[in-house]
């Protein structure tokens, strides 16, 4: 029964039999946690075999002869470069392999363009106001990175197909001060949605006022399938280009959750123009990254086959947890109306809706007893859900019996929240 139907008397009895049922979970001290995207540990060990692919007799040097014991090397090995762009369905020369962090990459692009601008344009922080689209709900580190930088977010209502475009392509068209669009195109986060290849080239066709306007293309999950059956992107920089927009991509990818978390390889991918002016920059910046880890990389897959094939064995450990989290979600909550949740076919996370006012209740009678989520509020732009309803659930960590109680938990923190939020 929709609890929306119900009148007081109902509300009041369910209320007593959900209390009882929250009495008796805190009663266990449960301590499990379902709020950041990291890789369990025998997740990670399905990786260990890329440690043991150089070692100190093995032959050190890149495909070019390039020493990667040594410094140098600015644009990574051509390997790692091949690599990535295979991943990516581009070309090498598109391609900057740097070290283990592509946020790291994309707050260096965001402060460059604060302190210094894009290809001689006014740098941002000689602006009264420069603004960011944010497609919400999204990621909380990009809107992290934005708010560090005093940039103005934009909240864009994100729609099955990606970001709501006629929106976009309003606001990015006659607003010069809309310097950039954060976007997840594959299996966004939260809510594992893929952009449609409509989408994908609506993005490409825009028509910005501002010349410094870039897309931050997050393409973070582009590798992260659960299924067989998965969706396919179409290469932004080539419809860029075709679009005439060469310079207004950066498409960012890294190995954090293919190989190792803080360990692993991250790439940018742009035009031409772009990347000399990224590696102007890098040139003082450093002397360069870590070449013994690009070559342990590309030595280990060779390939985007090789990354697919290692990627299903790190879906035969994830694929079961989103599984177990949407059954007792269908078991629990289904007929209520007390919220949606989304469905994804990869990606690291699930999207849940509650009614409007509950998802900050939720959160608390979660953490009374005894599960962490990631905070509500905390994937919308300042941490402010104007709704007040999403939460985000992140099934990857914790076992499978732990997230059977976990998500039992969360349902009764759910049904909880809506029977208060009614009786007000």
């Amino acid at each position: 029964m929709l609890f929306t139907d119900m009148d007081k008397d109902q509300l009041m009895t369910l209320k007593s039999e959900l209390d009882a049922k929250f009495e008796e979970c805190k009663s266990k001290a449960l301590s499990l946690n379902m709020s950041r995207g990291k890789p369990a540990p025998d997740q990670v060990a399905v990786s260990f075999p890329v440690l043991d692919e150089i070692g100190a007799k093995s032959d050190l040097c890149a495909e070019d002869g390039t020493d990667c014991t040594n410094y140098g090397g600015l644009d990574g090995i051509p390997e790692a470069r091949k690599l990535f762009a295979d991943i990516l369905d581009t070309d090498p020369e598109h391609v900057m392999v740097m070290g283990n962090s592509s946020l790291n990459i994309m707050f260096d692009q965001v402060a460059r363009g604060f302190t210094h601008g894009y290809f001689g344009n006014k740098p941002w922080h000689n602006y009264v106001k420069v603004k960011f689209l944010c497609p919400v709900p999204g990621y909380d580190r990009h809107f992290l990175v934005t708010q560090h930088f005093g940039i103005e977010m934009v909240n864009i209502p994100m729609t099955s197909d990606g970001p709501d475009m006629d929106i976009v392509e309003q606001l990015v068209s006659s607003d010069e001060t809309v310097k950039g669009l954060w976007c997840v195109p594959k299996y966004s986060n939260p809510t594992g949605i893929t952009f449609s290849e409509n989408t994908v080239k609506r993005l490409a066709a825009l028509k910005p006022a501002a010349p410094d306007f870039r897309i931050f293309y997050d393409n973070a999950y582009c590798m992260h399938d659960l299924y067989d059956d998965a969706p396919v992107l179409p290469d932004i920089l080539k419809l860029c280009e075709a679009a005439g927009n060469p310079d207004m991509v950066f498409e960012f990818a890294s190995t954090s959750k293919i190989t190792f978390p803080g360990a692993g390889i991250a790439a940018i991918a742009a035009s031409e123009g772009n990347l000399k002016e990224i590696k102007n920059h890098l040139k003082i910046q450093t002397i360069g990254h870590d070449k013994l880890n690009q070559l342990r990389h590309a030595r280990y897959f060779k390939n985007a086959d090789g990354v697919r094939e290692h990627m299903k064995k790190h879906a035969d450990y994830i694929r079961p947890k989103f599984e177990v989290v949407l059954e007792g979600l269908e078991a629990e909550l289904a007929g209520t109306g007390v919220g949606n949740w989304t469905r994804p076919l990869g990606g690291y996370f699930i999207s849940f809706e509650t009614l409007p006012g509950c998802a900050g209740r939720v959160y608390e009678i979660c953490k009374e007893a005894g599960v962490v989520l990631t905070g509500a509020g905390a994937t919308y732009p300042y941490g402010k859900d104007p709704q007040d309803s999403n939460l985000r659930i992140a099934p990857t960590y914790p076992s499978v019996d732990e997230l059977k109680q976990a998500t039992y938990v969360f349902a009764l923190a759910v049904k909880l929240a809506t029977v208060e939020k009614l009786l007000k």
